[in-house]
């Protein structure tokens, strides 16, 4: 791990595999277990990085492929990088593109070399290879980059699943040698399906290529919880101790307490903002529509525990007032609440590890 890099666990639960850290980075500190919000085009949907930061937030999320695409690394770049582009102080991730590119199926060709796909936008060819996803990741210059991986489907024939994961470690492999800056982190991820026996291969193999952090893939792609938690469970302790490890994509609070139970560290997830804008509030693990109707005048805050801007000013009446009327507002308000809930919720459960409580405090999320 380069010097700008490191990863200290501080404490362990007594019960469980949770562990309590700090990662890190050029830009500031990471406190693990953490939610990390998604900013995919460079910003965290309707929420300014102000309000952003408010939230608790301490590393957020960008997208390699969407930023290719729109408005391009090289304008990124030429606006001082990521983080001044887009405002955010804070330390960024960088996902690799792969998974966008491979969920667009009918639209992409796989080949050793790379992908080739058809821009969405413009219906440009566009050919994405490790090298090409690890060169636009250093001109965007987050802090940790990801590298470019093969995320098959659910479901799968295990020979499909088989050769996807050999690939994304023979793709690994190009990624590290076209990686060019000492400033940023490049992650591994484990692929391999629901096979418990390939993502075990899998983790092992990446574990010795001593890569500054680990990150479990090709979860959240449509197999039942119950498997997502078996593939966490089976795997996480597997990577390295002395480095991050991040679960991709997940981001609901009984998947996140499974997954921090087994190890992990880091997570994110749409969930927060796309909620927001189908006018669902997270309160407590909960999801409310506020459009249903014995919201209209209840004049309560969605929370009153909770701390964030839309909890300490606004009421649920308004709210369901916002949501019914297709106001902006709402969207920023439900956004910034959802994203404070998810991190409360990270934030409450390093506490629990810390005081080494965790097994009992969230027992209920563990079952």
């Amino acid at each position: 791990m380069s010097a700008e890099f490191s990863f200290q666990c501080t404490a362990c639960c007594s019960y469980t595999k949770a562990r309590a850290g700090v990662f890190s980075t050029p830009h500031g500190l990471v406190e693990t277990p953490r939610f990390m919000p998604v900013g995919t085009l460079a910003n965290v949907k309707t929420v300014t990085p102000a309000q952003l930061k408010d939230t608790g937030a301490q590393m957020v999320l960008c997208n390699t492929y969407h930023l290719h695409l729109q408005p391009g690394e090289a304008i990124v770049a030429g606006g001082g990088g990521l983080h001044k582009f887009m405002g955010w102080k804070g330390p960024i991730l960088t996902d690799s593109g792969g998974f966008q590119v491979f969920s667009l199926s009918d639209m992409r060709k796989i080949s050793e070399e790379g992908v080739i796909f058809r821009s969405p936008h413009d219906g440009q060819i566009i050919n994405l290879t490790p090298e090409k996803s690890i060169e636009i990741q250093n001109t965007l210059g987050a802090d940790v980059i990801m590298a470019f991986d093969e995320c098959p489907p659910y479901p799968a024939t295990r020979q499909e699943v088989e050769a996807a994961t050999e690939r994304t470690y023979r793709w690994l492999e190009r990624c590290m040698a076209a990686h060019q800056r000492s400033d940023q982190a490049l992650f591994g991820i484990v692929q391999g399906g629901v096979h418990l026996d390939l993502r075990s291969d899998a983790a092992v193999a990446l574990s010795q290529l001593d890569l500054p952090g680990y990150a479990i893939g090709g979860v959240s792609v449509g197999e039942p919880p119950e498997l997502i938690a078996k593939i966490v469970e089976s795997t996480a302790p597997l990577l390295p101790p002395q480095k991050p490890r991040y679960l991709m994509g997940v981001g609901t609070h009984r998947e996140m307490a499974m997954a921090i139970a087994s190890g992990i560290d880091l997570f994110d997830c749409v969930i927060p903002t796309r909620w927001a804008r189908h006018g669902t509030a997270m309160v407590g693990g909960e999801r409310w529509n506020l459009k249903n109707a014995q919201f209209r005048e209840d004049f309560t805050p969605l929370d009153e525990t909770c701390p964030c801007y839309t909890c300490q000013n606004f009421t649920r009446a308004y709210l369901s007032h916002l949501v019914r009327s297709q106001e902006i507002l709402a969207y920023t308000l439900l956004s910034i609440h959802n994203i404070t809930e998810l991190i409360r919720f990270t934030q409450k459960i390093r506490e629990a590890i810390l005081n080494d409580t965790f097994a009992t405090d969230f027992a209920h999320w563990l079952t």
